[in-house]
């Protein structure tokens, strides 16, 4: 019961946690309790019997596999194979309007976006760090007088925000994204906890529909693959038309 409560296990092992992470909620600490960030609750979860250690992390609002190392040996293994970029990592995303074609790359630097009000945007600008993304269309829907798209995919740089900027730079932001979706408003009401009624309306849906489905490398000698699956308020926009 309390695991459940704390977070959905994928997988476990000796060396290796991996959590499906809900929307909403840090990976790191900023304030509050233990239960309020998803290293506070992996440290409850095993009850000081490890010393844990994130080897990746997803935003906030973002859900979906993050994975973790019980002791500092395994996450030195690990933090060496992400360092050689050779992580697959796949998402699911659901953008608004219908992109005209099935699959696509986006090759796009990033960098600071200077005019935002945020100090965390980044933006596609030509002195920025290279930035690549592949994508496909799994479905095309049509809902509440609007077209959406859900979309497959896989980052093939690791820059911060890239799929959230990188969507938006062609015209097909995430839905319920505060910072990359038109109005940076939503996002200073949202870090203010002073979100109106009519501006969650605008948003869609209460997280930014991105989730981090798939994790794939290869660790000490073997091919390790691990999925989840998006949580019900995902899954409920995009098969509910």
């Amino acid at each position: 019961m309390r695991v459940e409560k704390l977070f959905e296990i994928v997988h476990e092992d000796a060396d290796l946690l991996v959590i499906n992470k809900p929307a909403g909620l840090v990976c790191h600490p900023t304030k509050g309790d233990e239960y309020s960030s998803l290293i506070g609750r992996i440290r409850l979860h095993l009850n000081g019997t490890a010393k844990p250690h994130l080897i990746h992390r997803l935003d906030r609002e973002t859900s979906g596999i993050v994975l973790a190392a019980k002791n500092p040996e395994t996450a030195g293994e690990l933090g060496k194979i992400w360092e050689a970029r050779t992580v697959q990592k796949e998402y699911l995303a659901i953008v608004h309007g219908h992109l005209p074609q099935d699959h696509g790359n986006i090759d796009a630097a990033i960098g600071a976006d200077e005019k935002s009000k945020t100090y965390i945007k980044d933006c596609v600008r030509e002195d920025g760090t290279p930035a690549q993304t592949e994508y496909w269309c799994e479905k095309k829907f049509h809902r509440d007088g609007k077209d959406f798209s859900l979309l497959r995919v896989r980052p093939r740089t690791g820059r911060k925000h890239q799929i959230r900027i990188h969507l938006q730079h062609i015209g097909h932001s995430i839905v319920g994204d505060k910072i990359y979706g038109g109005d940076e408003d939503l996002y200073l009401s949202f870090v203010k906890s002073n979100l109106t009624e009519e501006q969650s309306a605008r948003l869609i849906l209460p997280h930014q529909a991105l989730h981090a489905r798939s994790l794939s490398f290869k660790f000490r000698g073997e091919e390790k693959t691990f999925t989840s699956a998006p949580e019900e308020w995902f899954q409920s926009f995009y098969r509910q038309e």
